[in-house]
């Protein structure tokens, strides 16, 4: 075999092993890919719980007209049952441990669930709170935006239950890269007196208006 031939034969293998190479390469200079994306196609009938590792309930009042002031309520538990061909009978239940509301202030936050005066009723919501619980009677879906859909239900506060209606938006859905499950994620946000809960400790100081942002992913059973 004479040189000329011994260089096409290696010209000709380094061209092969390049093509075999090529898209391992490809894959390992890609950038990384989020798992999931607002795309409705992705979600499939079922029920879903909440993952109370990556659900947030933030609050928001306002402190004697000066400037907001927000809270958290974590560890949400609940279900999801949706089947994307029949929106419009999906229900949520959910269930929020008020005692592990948090603020930035520790101060406020023991202000929150501190015992009452001398046996006297709580400022807010005392040292043992029952959990709140939103379970929702009607879903419409958005005629002109899918992703979109307003919520109504029953919400259970210091033990007195009121209609209330969210404006919800679906965020996301894909599988965990770690745990391998379908999840979905959604936002919601709507408003509430607190004197309906029978909250109304410093009114009109602290606002009776309460904000409520809800992000909450729901994993598939």
């Amino acid at each position: 075999m004479n040189r000329n031939t011994l260089a096409a034969a290696a010209t000709l293998a380094l061209a092969v092993t390049a093509t075999a190479l090529a898209p391992a390469l490809t894959a390992q200079g890609a950038p990384p890919q989020v798992p999931g994306a607002q795309d409705p196609s992705r979600v499939t009938a079922g029920t879903y719980a909440a993952d109370p590792n990556h659900s947030l309930i933030g609050w928001e009042v306002n402190h004697f007209g000066f400037n907001d002031y927000y809270g958290l309520f974590g560890d949400v538990a609940g279900t999801l049952v949706i089947d994307p061909a029949n929106l419009l009978a999906a229900k949520v239940d959910v269930t929020i441990p008020v005692a592990n509301v948090t603020t930035a202030s520790k101060g406020l936050t023991d202000h929150l669930l501190r015992a009452g005066k001398d046996g006297g009723k709580p400022d807010f919501f005392g040292p043992a709170p029952a959990p709140a619980r939103f379970v929702s009677t009607a879903v419409t879906v958005d005629a002109k935006d899918a992703t979109k859909a307003t919520i109504t239900g029953d919400l259970t506060l210091n033990g007195v239950t009121k209609p209330v209606t969210f404006e919800a938006e679906f965020t996301g859905a894909g599988n965990n890269p770690f745990n391998k499950k379908a999840t979905i994620g959604f936002e919601a946000e709507t408003s509430i007196k607190r004197s309906d809960f029978g909250v109304n400790y410093a009114i009109p100081f602290v606002s009776d208006e309460v904000e409520l942002d809800i992000s909450v992913a729901f994993e598939k059973q």
